[in-house]
């Protein structure tokens, strides 16, 4: 097993995580198997009980693990499913360590941080690297991403750093590389860019036994020659090992940046790794990420998608759905105009508190091409969430319900169209009369902790008359990742389909309503799972992509293809074989200065200037 550790330095959120996808995708590309862990220093055990606002969106895996959504990145560039063990966390590691002490493990020893914790960290980065990656063959490669920060008094990562001296030498130099993410600031007051932070901070590393092997560089422009030869000399690496990553247009680019500057050869001579540099495979891979790259920056048609939250001013918050809107973005030839809005400013409330908060609030929502309502907990901002239901569901405006999403628009249509006014959920109001949402009897309200509905579960369609089934083509079922406490109330349903809210999708006990569709209604979908948890760059979420194909207005010609893409789009997995006719975004493209490959036609010939 070869082992490629991702650390980082100056700043915190400097772009390891990307960084670490990238040189997985990279590696991938060349039929090398890659398996990823990421290291968050934490004590919590998991990433369960945080607020969004602390780390961003908790990220959910098939196996119900509740983790940093890092894995997400993983998941998403890869393409693998991951495990909650690929998430280590220091309350994890000591929750084991003390367990195994209590037991008399350790037969009557001082049981302390070396050797016991970073052995244990060891043994569970080795049991993980081994594990078969999407239950298939073991990986060859295990990346490994330490969150914090070196250099900065970061304590909660020197355990691990301290680990990781040791684990060099236990899997031998040729089978391990140290990569070391770094910011270059670039003062405005000078212009120049400034190397001495990078320095300070590989320093310190190596004064802890770590020496990289590799240095990213990140930057807003790519970094200068004098500045990467500067590195080199203070930093004991070849300039070749110097890697630039200013900040480019999209994540998309960032895999091609690494691989033009040599990182996958560097790797695989690096690590003895059993390939050759240059294969058909690897070229028609990274092909489909330039082409995919190359789409997001010449899309010129916006569509805009107002998303209805509760904890939007920090993005990361909704990572995935955002990440998810994207890639269905992509697919129907349209750049993404997301607009974030609190859902309390949509409340009748924020008139008296703040009004133009308010007014400017409706006034996004009134001029959307399409609504989301994602998950989320608690009171807050509930109200606002279901006054844009009713707007979507009123007005014929495309709408996706996500987890709590779906329970907004039931409360608002049993209000609104079956007059139950005080229809509510008993996590809102524990006295309403008319509770359309209750508490699923398994969870357990004495702890917080991994108690929900979580991770995989099979949904089957009880209908063939429904858009959502052909988006997932047809399929008798779908498995879906989900997150929830609380449930659409059974013995409501018969009384919301006969108004025509239909639930197409259900349990396997039939007891649990998964998949909403309005009748009637363009596109209007409420899910109680979270489909963007497994949306790709290249597999688009079925749920996801049908909001934005209505939003175009062109869920009917998608509809007239068997509901896939189109085949010139070689980068999306669905797309057919074949030749096939212009399709209207291939026309767009043309029209606006570029060839159905997408490669940039002159002026001359498509009468536009050059972008």
């Amino acid at each position: 097993m070869k082992y490629v550790l991702v650390t980082g330095g100056v700043i915190s959120g400097v772009g390891k995580g990307i960084i670490a996808s990238s040189l997985g995708t990279i590696l991938k590309s060349h039929g090398i198997r890659v398996t990823s862990i990421k290291i968050d220093p934490y004590i919590n055990i998991d990433a369960g009980t945080f607020s969004p606002y602390e780390h961003g969106e908790v990220f959910v895996l098939d196996d119900g693990g509740e983790v940093d959504l890092d894995l997400g990145n993983y998941e998403r560039f890869l393409d693998v499913t991951l495990t909650r063990d690929n998430n280590i966390t220091t309350g994890k590691i000591y929750q084991q360590v003390i367990s195994k002490e209590r037991k008399g493990d350790f037969l009557g020893k001082t049981v302390q941080v070396v050797p016991h914790i970073t052995n244990a960290i060891q043994d569970w980065v080795t049991r993980v690297a081994e594990m078969p990656v999407d239950g298939k063959e073991k990986a060859d490669v295990c990346i490994i991403e330490l969150g914090g920060t070196i250099g900065l008094g970061d304590i909660e990562s020197m355990p691990f750093v301290e680990a990781f001296r040791q684990f060099q030498f236990r899997v031998k130099k040729e089978n391990f590389c140290c990569v070391h993410v770094s910011l270059i600031p670039e003062p405005k007051t000078t212009g120049e860019q400034k190397s001495k932070p990078t320095q300070s901070s590989v320093r310190e590393l190596r004064g802890l036994g770590l020496s990289p092997d590799i240095i990213v560089c990140r930057s807003v422009t790519p970094l200068a020659e004098s500045i990467r030869d500067k590195i080199s000399l203070f930093c004991h690496v070849d300039p070749q090992q110097v890697y630039s990553v200013p900040d480019v247009t999209s994540i998309y680019r960032v895999p091609l940046l690494l691989q033009d500057q040599g990182a996958d050869s560097y790797l695989i001579k690096r690590l003895k790794l059993p390939v050759s540099i240059k294969t058909d495979k690897s070229s028609y891979l990274m092909s489909r990420w330039k082409e995919l790259a190359n789409r997001h920056d010449r899309l010129l048609k916006e569509v805009s998608i107002v998303l209805v939250g509760k904890y939007t001013e920090l993005p990361d918050s909704y990572a995935s759905v955002i990440k998810a809107l994207q890639h269905a973005a992509l697919v129907v030839n349209h750049r993404l105009d997301l607009i974030c809005i609190e859902a309390a400013d949509l409340e009748a409330e924020t008139i008296n508190t703040n009004p133009q908060r308010y007014h400017e609030a409706w006034k996004d929502v009134v001029g959307a091409n399409g609504i989301i309502v994602p998950g989320g907990f608690g009171v807050r901002g509930t109200e606002g969430k279901i006054q844009a239901c009713q707007w979507a569901r009123t007005k014929k405006v495309p709408f996706l319900g996500v987890c709590l999403g779906l329970q907004c628009a039931v409360i608002e249509f049993a209000r609104n169209v079956l007059k139950w006014e005080d229809a509510n959920s008993t996590e809102l109001d524990e006295t309403t009369k008319h509770p359309v949402v209750i508490e699923m009897p398994e969870h357990n309200t004495g702890q917080m902790g991994g108690t929900m509905r979580l991770g995989k579960r099979k949904t089957l369609f009880k209908t063939n008359k429904s858009v959502i089934r052909k988006l997932y083509h047809n399929a008798e079922f779908v498995e879906e990742r989900h997150r929830h406490r609380y449930e659409v109330n059974p013995s409501v349903v018969e009384q919301l389909e006969e108004k025509g809210m239909k639930f197409v999708g259900r349990s396997e006990d039939g007891e649990r309503m998964e998949i909403m569709e309005m009748e009637g209604h363009p596109y209007y979908i409420g899910v109680q799972y979270h489909p963007e948890y497994i949306s790709r760059p290249m597999k688009p979420s079925a749920p996801y992509l049908g909001l934005l194909l209505a939003s175009c207005k062109k869920l009917s010609s998608y509809a007239s293809r068997g509901f896939r893409p189109s085949p010139r789009m070689s980068f999306c997995e669905e797309s057919d074989d074949g030749d096939g006719d212009f399709e209207e975004e291939d026309k767009e493209s043309v029209a606006c200065g570029y060839s159905i490959d997408g490669n940039p036609q002159s002026p001359e010939k498509s009468g536009t200037s050059s972008i």
